[in-house]
């Protein structure tokens, strides 16, 4: 019989690659690490772990459980947060993971509208793109996942609920007023993230070019940095804009498609109390 505490402890070890440190996570003594491996290995008949040198490493059995286990405790403890957020949304926990830009625009004003209508309902947050986000949500360790996404997108696996949040226009990023994407067919690009240079690609290609990209950051002010400096062109939403303008920078928008904007939950309907909570907060932020 798998013993949660026992899956716990090699989530934990798999997480950080070390007896350790997850002994440190855990709040336990490595001896009593070892001891949980032990007793998991022989609930299950299968050699989990491998000593190397001075370290362990996982065996592919033990990194197939592992995965399952970071799945199931992570189940368990949104469960143990939605039965405490049901009785009222009077206490309990709801975790998000959500993009720089939507984090520091909407999300600060419906953290506090959260606040204001559940003061007992506290919430984790934490900066990760759509594709970490998206998996950190199956496996338990956030309730509501954030993401953007393009009409080229491929489309998300089954079992994830997409609520549209909002459309965010794209717009070119030149040192120069008046300028459109023809203008740049030669110029050095900046790319973003690995979704937002997909798109990038996509939108010189309807303006008959592959963009040079030159440059790649996914912060915000340092690529508004090198467009002021005339480094390169790129381009960003109106949420990044929203969230950091830099003088010398000129913002043209596009007439393509905007990116979209959901909020995504896993499971079956209903949402969890909290979840559905957070959520309507994040409407209403959008709203006013």
């Amino acid at each position: 019989m798998l013993n949660l505490v026992q899956l716990t402890v090699l989530a934990a070890v798999a997480r950080h690659g070390s007896m350790t440190a997850a002994a440190k996570e855990l709040h336990y003594t490595q001896p009593a690490v070892s001891h949980h491996l032990a007793r998991l290995e022989a609930a299950t008949g299968a050699k989990l772990v491998q000593r190397i040198g001075r370290g362990i490493r996982l065996t592919p059995e033990g990194e197939l459980l592992a995965a399952r286990a970071a799945e199931i405790v992570g189940r368990v403890e949104g469960a143990e947060a939605e039965l405490a957020a049901q009785v009222g949304l009077r206490a309990g926990r709801v975790r998000m993971a959500g993009f720089q830009s939507i984090l520091s625009t909407i999300v600060p004003d419906a953290a506090a509208t959260l606040a204001r209508a559940h003061p007992g309902l506290e919430l984790g947050l934490v900066d990760e793109h759509p594709g970490e986000a998206l998996r950190m949500l199956r496996e338990g360790r956030i309730d509501v996942a954030l993401i953007f996404r393009y009409a080229d997108t491929p489309r998300e696996e089954q079992g994830l609920r997409l609520v549209h949040l909002l459309e965010d226009p794209i717009y070119l990023l030149t040192s120069e007023p008046g300028q459109t994407i023809a203008d740049h067919r030669d110029s050095t690009w900046i790319g973003g993230c690995a979704r937002c240079q997909d798109e990038l690609v996509t939108i010189c290609g309807r303006a008959g070019f592959a963009p040079r990209i030159s440059m790649v950051s996914d912060d915000i002010v340092v690529m508004q940095a090198l467009v002021a400096a005339r480094m390169g062109v790129t381009t960003l939403p109106r949420l990044a804009l929203r969230a950091h303008r830099m003088p010398g920078v000129h913002a043209t928008e596009l007439a393509e498609d905007p990116r979209q904007i959901y909020a995504v939950t896993y499971g079956d309907p209903p949402d969890p109390p909290a979840a559905a909570a957070l959520i309507d907060a994040l409407q209403t932020s959008i709203r006013a």
